[in-house]
């Protein structure tokens, strides 16, 4: 991976008696007394112990913690064919003094020495080292089709590879290996170009999706309002918002630093718009409810100075009132209202209980007062029917003490108010009108209307009469005759 660093050792020791065959790692652990191999050209050893002090090619534990880490590939761990090695070996040989030759076109290069070691041994080492370089190129070719791959790797792995097969200490066909280094290059570049222009598409499409976030925090800012936002609801739409773009930030590729921060600091400033709106508003709520409990109070004090009143009325109307106020007020916040409330219901319930028991006890009084007139009413009711005018006296007579005692008597309820007066007035109807038939007989002032009023219709009949027989016109004679018609029908009904 790009990120990771492998640190790979660059000696590799064999001695003759446990030389590595196929099927095996390419590298064993040194045995004691044993010649170690040098890659660079040297003197002949007289003693293996001299050749591995002299050599340069082993640097110690301690040289190679102290090389800075690179992203290299290290070499997979492949059991290689015979075929393989046999086709390698085919570009190298081994001399007498155990030095390693490998061919490059038409000349060959000393690639190392392994005195000590048989000859095929010390050519299956580096046979197993171009193997090795070769897997190392093949695991490069299969990173370059993986999605996950970065640029950096890619050029930290070419350039690794590049010092590797410039001037390889290796057996085998080093020409192919080279060219097969030269293409994996150009793919290399190739999947730099495809790896810029996936990127650049990501950019722009996180940084729409960035903006996106941006202006609809931006458009709720914009809709805040005093009265009809709702703030609890809109501060949640923000931390929704917020989570939205850390979420964004963590899961889509990075922008640059200049349309991040640009981004940000337009996010930043619509939260800071609605903080600042949400605190103007928190501080004109808190005045208000000031205010409305302030009046609250007044209230209160006004319904605890009537709560003991027996003035049922009025002081009802008084407490209608403080309700209306009440409501028209506002709020004062829950707990405040609450609170409030209940010093305002106490006093209510004061006056209202007291109300109400007095209502109990009038209504029991009222039961017995409708009792009582149920039995007044059922004496006026026996006085009919009344026959005639001396009937009509001594029923009238009778009536007046009833009604005397009536009134005395006093309310009844409600609900039996019309029924039980309506029905004494009706006795009181039935002995006025045999009243006032006894009186139209017997009245002067009507039998003088009645004669004058016949003497008049006797004269415009004979008016008419003496019109009808001078009258030669058929039709106004007609219209005298209809009219004479009706003076006789109103003379009959005077008489």
């Amino acid at each position: 991976m790009a990120d990771e660093t492998v640190t790979e050792t660059e000696n590799t020791t064999q001695t003759p008696a446990s030389a590595t065959t196929a099927g095996q790692e390419s590298q064993v652990a040194p045995a004691p007394q044993q010649a170690q191999e040098t890659t660079a050209k040297a003197e002949p050893a007289d003693k293996p112990g001299e050749a591995a002090a002299e050599s340069d090619h082993a640097p110690s534990p301690a040289a190679l913690a102290k090389k800075p880490a690179q992203h290299t590939i290290a070499a997979p761990v492949v059991n290689y064919s015979q075929e393989d090695i046999k086709a390698a070996e085919a570009f190298g040989h081994v001399d007498d003094e155990g030095k390693v030759f490998v061919k490059e076109g038409e000349s060959e290069r000393e690639v190392g020495q392994f005195p000590g070691a048989s000859k095929e041994e010390a050519l299956d080492l580096y046979v197993r080292r171009f193997l090795d370089l070769k897997a190392k190129l093949d695991l490069f070719a299969s990173r370059l089709k993986a999605a996950n791959i970065k640029p950096k790797e890619i050029d930290e792995s070419i350039t690794s590879l590049a010092e590797e097969t410039d001037k390889p200490e290796v057996v085998g066909n080093i020409a192919a290996l080279r060219e097969e280094f030269e293409s994996l290059k150009q793919q290399g570049e190739t999947k730099k170009q495809e790896l810029a222009e996936a990127r650049k598409a990501a950019v722009a499409k996180a940084l729409e999706e960035r903006t996106a976030i941006v202006e609809r925090a931006e458009a709720i800012a914009d809709s805040l309002d005093m009265e009809r936002t709702n703030w609890k609801d809109t501060a949640e739409k923000f931390r929704a918002l917020f989570e939205e773009w850390q979420q964004h930030q963590k899961t889509t590729v990075r922008l640059n630093k200049t349309d991040a921060d640009q981004l940000w600091k337009r996010f930043s400033s619509a939260r800071t718009r609605f903080n600042q709106e949400r605190r103007k508003w928190a501080q004109n709520r808190d005045s208000e409810r000031s205010n409305v409990k302030q009046l609250k109070e007044a209230i209160i004090k006004e319904a605890e100075e009537i709560k003991d009143s027996t003035d049922w009325g009025e002081t009802s109307r008084k407490f209608r009132d403080l309700m209306d106020r009440w409501r028209q007020a506002g709020r004062a916040g829950r707990k405040e209202d609450d609170e409030l409330w209940t010093r305002f219901r106490a006093s209510a319930d004061v006056f209202f209980d007291a109300r109400q028991a007095d209502r109990d006890k009038m209504n029991s009084a009222e039961k017995e007062n409708l009792a009582k007139k149920e039995e007044l009413l059922t004496q006026a009711q026996a006085l009919l029917p009344v026959a005639d005018e001396e009937a009509a006296k001594k029923a009238r007579q009778a009536l007046s003490d009833i009604q005397d005692q009536w009134d005395q008597i006093g309310y009844v309820p409600r609900d039996d108010v019309h029924r039980i007066e309506s029905a004494l007035d009706s006795v009181d109807q039935q002995i006025k009108a045999v009243e006032d038939s006894a009186w139209k007989q017997t009245d002067p002032e009507a039998d003088a209307r009645k004669s004058s009023f016949e003497l008049q219709l006797q004269a415009q009949l004979e008016e008419l009469d003496q019109q009808i027989a001078a009258e030669t016109d058929p039709k106004k004679k007609a219209s005298l005759e209809a009219e004479k018609a009706t003076k006789e029908q109103w003379m009959n009904a005077v008489k």
